[in-house]
């Protein structure tokens, strides 16, 4: 599902060069669920975009499901992060004058030739999968922080993405919907075999992984 070889993300400061990912080499098998861990500053997010197709690498390479993304026009690589990759980021990230149900269908929508009645019917499915069926046509201010983050995860897989990238998705989240939402994370890798990979400082999260990869100075360290 996931390689990355050589990969390596520099960014220039006042003091010179900082290497924020150093080269890291990475194998993530398709359908499994996979834990980065580290301190904050350590290269996570930075890998993570990479990945994700949203910062260019300053060198390496990242495939997915075949296709190297990085060697993709920047249309296209438009195109395969909305059809082939969903995202939970920290923050709930929904559009606000958007309503819960148009938040979800809009991935889909940017689709073209896609049929809006068949578009919203899966969203409103999928809505009510998260437990939030009452509150379709609810804007983002007006349900909790954990309905936005189930909200984002039904917009995560309005497409049928063949992998979901969580950077920290809990983490300004109580204990109790923190549960709730790695319940719903690990219920779409489970059922749906869709590979998982999560960013988390959450060491308790990270051990129900399959694979744990601990980054320390931007270098994946045993």
């Amino acid at each position: 599902m996931l390689s990355c070889l050589g990969l390596r993300k520099d960014y220039v400061t006042e003091r010179g060069a900082v290497a924020a990912v150093a080269g890291i080499d990475l194998q993530v098998a398709a359908g499994r669920f996979a834990a980065i861990i580290g301190r904050s500053g350590s290269g996570k997010s930075s890998l993570m975009a990479m990945i994700g197709g949203l910062s260019r690498p300053s060198a390496g390479r990242v495939v997915v499901n075949g296709t190297d993304i990085w060697d993709l026009t920047e249309n296209e690589l438009a195109a395969f992060r909305n059809r082939r990759i969903g995202y939970v980021f920290q923050f709930a990230s929904l559009l606000p004058t958007l309503r819960l149900i148009d938040n979800v269908a809009l991935p889909a929508m940017l689709n073209r030739g896609g049929n809006a009645g068949d578009t919203y019917a899966r969203a409103s499915a999928l809505l009510g999968q998260m437990g939030l069926g009452d509150h379709l046509d609810a804007y983002p201010s007006e349900v909790s922080a954990g309905e936005q983050r189930r909200a984002v995860i039904a917009r995560a897989l309005i497409n049928d993405p063949a992998m979901i990238l969580a950077d920290e998705p809990t983490s300004d989240l109580d204990e109790q919907t923190e549960i709730e939402i790695m319940d719903e994370l690990l219920a779409v890798n489970r059922e749906r075999g869709t590979t998982l990979i999560l960013v988390t400082h959450n060491l308790a999260l990270a051990e129900q992984a399959e694979q744990i990869v601990h980054i320390a100075g931007g270098e994946i360290v045993e």
